[in-house]
């Protein structure tokens, strides 16, 4: 198993390596020079300041020396400078962009990828009944919904006619005109904080998984998550810092309400449909009826028999879309005006900037590449019959 490990470390960084050299290139050689232009076309700048320009943004040098210099400063940490936000560094646009993305587009997978796996179990588990009609062909029609359309229709409903939700954007201007903290600060705080009760909620679910007894099962079940939930709450109305900042963090929360309600509507049928159709195939695996022969309870051969094999590719699913959330969905970022990382991907290739497009899309190439090393290692804990063979 080490010797796996060690060479899918290895493949991943050449592989890195090649994707970081592929984009570059692809990116510089783009029609246009939309950068140089800026700052060497304009005819009021001498020529002296024009030069000068091009020599800190480091266009005067040949190609493959800037690809040199660009490639040892990357792995020095140092992402270069935006050509478009001079001389702002690439690194703090994508520390200012980046939360927002993680928060509400994880926020948004997790919850589709929840609903669309307990509807997919359960469809498979009770084949044939009256509901499951109705909610496939409900799923299969928001799953094929045109998500901008979509996502302007639930805008009208929601924020124009009902005035429920918020138009758009993340926060509300007046609201945060004299806050004490920046918004990225809040967002931070949310992202960890929800994190840390969704770890501890799903490792309780899990630890009650694995034993034998129903009651002491239940016990860990329903106790853990109330220790979960209680604790997030108490985190918001108990620690100072947390009171501190709650109101500013319900706020982000309320303007997440209908883009993670769009996401999950359009996305939840995917999810439940790969469930249903690996859950079905399970059942037919002759250790399911062995399981049944041996009178298990239908519960645990559900749960621990067929959902666990069944959930090898959700799982897959899952990790990978992880893997690609920092793109931040260009579509849905722009419908609710929510910038994130989204909107400087698009921005940054349409002006040719070069630092904060490669800058991006190396964290989307790491963030893949991470995922696959992931869903390797996470087939073989899923399944035990799933074995690393060594060669050599």
């Amino acid at each position: 198993m080490v010797r796996y490990v060690t060479r899918r470390l290895i493949q991943m960084v050449f592989l890195f390596l090649v994707f970081l050299t592929v984009t570059w290139f692809l990116l510089y050689i783009l029609p246009g020079d939309s950068v140089a232009l800026k700052y060497a076309g304009n005819p009021n700048i001498p020529p002296e300041a024009r030069e000068v320009a091009l020599e800190r943004l480091g266009l005067d040098k040949p190609v493959l020396i800037q690809f040199r210099d660009y490639m040892f400063n990357f792995f020095q940490g140092d992402l270069g400078v935006s050509f478009n936000q001079y001389p702002r560094p690439v690194v703090d646009i994508i520390a200012e962009r980046l939360p927002r993305t993680l928060v509400l587009f994880l926020a948004a997978l997790v919850t589709y990828y929840w609903a669309g796996f307990l509807a997919g179990k359960y469809l498979a588990w009770r084949r044939g009944n009256r509901g499951e009609m109705l909610v496939t062909i409900g799923g299969v029609g928001l799953y094929s919904m045109f998500l901008p359309w979509f996502a302007f229709m639930m805008i009208w409903l929601f924020s124009v006619l009902l005035d429920w939700l918020p138009l758009s954007k993340f926060l509300d201007p007046e609201q945060w005109r004299d806050a004490p903290f920046r918004a990225n600060q809040v967002f931070m705080r949310l992202f960890w904080v929800t994190l840390i009760a969704s770890v501890a909620l799903f490792a309780s679910g899990f630890i009650a998984r694995q034993t034998r007894s129903r009651r002491l099962g239940r016990t860990l079940r329903w106790g853990g998550g109330a220790l979960a939930v209680g604790g997030f709450f108490f985190y918001w109305y108990g620690v100072d810092s947390g009171q501190v900042m709650r109101v500013y963090a319900g706020d982000i929360g309320f303007h997440m309400i209908l883009p993670v309600l769009v996401l999950t509507l359009i996305n939840f049928a995917g999810v439940m449909l790969l469930t249903r159709s690996s859950m079905l195939e399970t059942l037919r695996e002759d250790y399911i009826l062995t399981a049944r022969a041996k009178g298990l309870p239908e519960r645990v051969v559900r749960d621990r028999h067929a959902a666990r094999t069944a959930l090898l590719p959700v799982a897959t699913s899952l990790v990978l879309a992880v893997a690609t959330v920092i793109d931040g969905g260009v579509i849905t970022e722009a419908v609710f005006s929510w910038p994130g990382m989204g909107e400087i991907l698009v921005s940054s290739v349409l002006s040719e900037d070069i630092p904060l497009a490669v800058g991006a899309f190396s964290f989307i190439g790491i963030l893949a590449l991470i995922g696959h090393f992931v869903v390797d290692i996470l087939y073989g804990v899923l399944d035990p019959r799933i074995r690393v063979t060594e060669h050599g």
